[in-house]
């Protein structure tokens, strides 16, 4: 009995865990925010690519 108190007890683990979700988070966030900014980049090299096809 002593040991499965011991065990209920011991939240080693459950600190492995929190750091696992906010790396999970914080890699949601950096995906996203990449993705957008890729959409982005790619409106303004087209739009870059439009002016030089017509300069052409």
């Amino acid at each position: 009995m002593n040991a499965l108190n011991r065990f209920a007890a011991d939240e080693s683990g459950a600190t492995a865990i929190e750091y696992g979700l906010i790396a999970a988070l914080i890699s949601v966030a950096i995906i996203t925010i990449l993705t957008d900014a890729g959409k982005s980049l790619d409106a303004v090299f087209g739009k870059v690519k439009a002016g030089l096809d017509k300069a052409a």
